[in-house]
């Protein structure tokens, strides 16, 4: 009977180590994301603060210990959604407003990009807009970025206005890999070896051998 009770407590506590991990791990990546957001995407950026306050164990244990009020799993689950949901709608508002907000081009661009824009499907420029927001700021690879727009538990875009939006985005891989593998480096402290099987795992960061080669190559710089 005691080794029995010991068997479950060693699992209980391999159940907390990795929630924590995990608590810790998305914490902080999507408070670094709110941290940048903050300077061009205001609101969206708070939002990724509070939903890192959520997820972050040292916040909920202050609420706890000071608000004398704890959130359940269950309950942090939905709230989670909730916050994700309000943020993939500010991402979509504040987009449209700095497309609205660019600088007005002479008469002949004018008539050359208004041509252009309406032989291009909405959902195709709505895929863009999410495409360099997921490469520009949260530093995801192209088959990451691409995977999110067609995902069912993601975008949801079509294979055609994802590809459109990968064909036509603004990003740089090689720097997106070294900007992950230094965050897998100061934050997490993993070794070079590990930081390269991460980025170009299937699951994990799926960015090819060469961005991550070339990531390594320059961790250190």
């Amino acid at each position: 009977m005691n080794n029995e009770e010991q068997n479950n407590q060693s699992k209980a506590h391999a159940k907390i180590t990795l929630g924590l991990v995990l608590s810790w791990g998305l914490g902080v990546l999507v408070a670094i994301s709110g941290i940048t957001l903050l300077f061009s995407q205001l609101l969206t950026g708070i939002l990724m603060l509070l939903l890192a306050a959520v997820l972050l164990p040292p916040v909920n244990k202050f609420v706890a210990d000071k608000l004398h009020f704890s959130i359940s799993g269950g309950l942090k689950f939905v709230v989670v959604i909730i916050l994700l949901g309000v943020i993939g709608a500010t991402m979509s508002t504040d987009s449209t407003s700095n497309s609205n907000t660019s600088t007005v081009p002479n008469t002949e661009q004018v008539g050359n990009t208004e041509a252009e824009d309406n032989s291009v499907p909405r959902e195709y420029k709505s895929a863009l807009n999410k495409a360099a927001f997921y490469a520009n700021t949260m530093h995801m690879s192209k088959r990451g970025v691409y995977d999110q727009l067609v995902s069912e538990y993601g975008e949801k875009f079509s294979a055609e206005a994802a590809q459109y939006a990968i064909d036509n985005v603004k990003a740089d891989w090689n720097a997106n890999a070294l900007a992950k593998a230094k965050f897998y480096q100061n934050t997490m402290n993993m070794s070079p070896a590990a930081i390269h099987d991460q980025l170009t795992s299937e699951y994990g960061e799926k960015f090819t051998k060469a961005e991550a080669d070339y990531a390594i190559q320059h961790l250190n710089d």
